[in-house]
């Protein structure tokens, strides 16, 4: 079986937030000499001002994990080649689920949310996560994130104005069930089970997905002939894509994917895992 290199990525945005929070990161992939794309998510292609006017929406709030994981195995089955797959936070979890289908040549899942059955009762991740699940409220409206409750899920610890900046191009509204199907059999992964080089990065200020829970995923991988790696980055919180930091990120990322996907050793392992 030949190994070939592959120059394709696909960003798969989280939730809350429009996928032109990976404008700069396609740019400057695009700069090293891959081709990029990052999808919006169903019924949000349009300006993240034009969906918040639209909230509450019907229509958004009708979008469930496991059909938005369908979605993007579709997009990514019509291209030319298994591509690397990249996402941040919910689309962590579905480079995840992505890889449990053959369908990347790699992965890197972003502050991910977890799969089905790994928690955490720590304090800022509950305080976080409570508003979106949204209990007690009809499922047929979206959330909103207020700025406040946005300065402390995303953007702790950053300056005021890049608070504002941050909330105002890329905040939407989001389907509280696609937040309540991330504990559910449609977040299910097989640990044991073989997949593509994977790599899981954390950031040591994240409220919404705290460090010690990326890591707790990590420790989960079990196949002794995959590759599972784990970077924690100081500083990060989960507003990652858009810290001033967020070239160091993505040229770390860029190493670790010429690191294993093109070394020796590596090309063995996913020929044995391939055959």
């Amino acid at each position: 079986m030949k190994i070939t290199r592959p120059k394709t990525i696909v960003f798969i945005t989280g939730a809350f937030v429009s996928n032109d929070c990976w404008k700069e990161w396609q740019a400057y992939f695009e700069q090293k000499g891959y081709t990029t794309i990052a999808p919006p998510w169903p019924h949000k292609d349009a300006p993240a001002e034009v969906l918040r006017n639209r909230h509450p929406d019907s229509e958004i709030a009708s979008n469930r994990l496991a059909d938005l994981t369908n979605y993007y195995a579709q997009i990514v089955e019509q291209l030319p080649e298994k591509p690397i797959l990249i996402g941040h936070s919910i689309g962590g979890l579905m480079v995840q689920l992505l890889l449990q289908r053959g369908l990347g040549a790699a992965g890197i899942a972003i502050h991910s949310v977890p799969p089905q059955g790994i928690f955490t009762f720590k304090l800022s991740f509950l305080k976080a996560g409570w508003g979106p699940l949204g209990f007690f409220t009809s499922t047929k409206e979206t959330y909103m994130m207020s700025f406040k409750d946005w300065q402390y899920a995303f953007t702790n610890g950053m300056p005021l104005q890049q608070q504002k900046d941050g909330y105002y191009q890329f905040a939407l509204p989001e389907s509280k069930l696609i937040v309540r199907d991330t504990i559910t059999a449609a977040a299910h992964v097989d640990f044991s089970k073989p997949h593509a080089p994977l790599l899981l990065t954390s950031g040591s200020t994240d409220h919404t997905i705290p460090a010690s829970l990326n890591y707790d995923n990590y420790r989960k991988y079990q196949h002794s002939d995959s590759i599972t790696d784990y970077k924690e980055f100081e500083g990060r919180n989960h507003f990652v894509l858009g810290q001033p930091t967020w070239k160091e990120d993505a040229d770390y990322i860029l190493n670790w994917i010429d690191k294993r996907l093109f070394q020796p050793e590596t090309i063995n392992k996913a020929l044995k895992i391939n055959n």
